[in-house]
């Protein structure tokens, strides 16, 4: 039995189907994770990183690829290499905008994804006003446009911007002397 000479690797098992003196060679060494090699060791690997484990602009290493090590493989972000994560994908980046956080009728724009940065998202009404940071007040006051001639005054009745668009009623009056 060739098995007798222990001619294979650590951890590995040894099959010697034939144990006939004549026939040498014939046995198989077979790693725990299913790699068989005839007539000598096998080569027990597990590269992890085979199976592209890390999302779109990662990196994957896997520093130890015996057999019987697992889930030790690390995605490293192609954008900010400090960024890592072990056995799995990295959080690259951040799209603060995907919580909602501005009010109903305002673009969100995060210009600063990175995972790190934080509360630089601006809110943007549709007349204008941005906000950084938080939800922005969305005020419309026709006044400001000086819509009333000499001897009146303006007086805007609705300046709040609701869905999106403001609806505005100018009530000029004229003063009395």
């Amino acid at each position: 039995n060739e098995c007798d000479a222990n001619p294979c690797g650590t951890g590995q098992t040894c099959n010697d189907p034939n144990q006939s003196p004549s026939s040498t060679g014939d046995y198989t060494c077979t790693c725990s994770n299913g790699v068989v090699a005839t007539g000598g060791a096998a080569t027990c690997t597990n590269d992890e990183c085979t199976s592209s484990p890390c999302g779109t602009g990662q990196t994957c290493n896997d520093p130890n690829t015996a057999a019987n090590s697992l889930h030790d493989f690390i995605c490293t972000c192609t954008s900010d290499t400090t960024i890592k994560k072990t056995d799995g994908p990295a959080t690259c980046s951040k799209n603060e905008c995907d919580s909602n956080p501005c009010a109903t009728g305002q673009t969100c724009n995060d210009p600063n994804q990175s995972p790190s940065s934080t509360g630089d998202y601006t809110c943007t009404c549709s007349n204008g006003v941005v906000a950084t940071g938080g939800s922005a007040t969305c005020t419309n006051d026709e006044c400001t446009l000086n819509p009333c001639g000499t001897g009146q005054t303006c007086k805007d009745a609705n300046t709040v911007a609701t869905g999106g668009s403001a609806t505005c009623t100018n009530d000029c009056s004229e003063q009395l002397e």
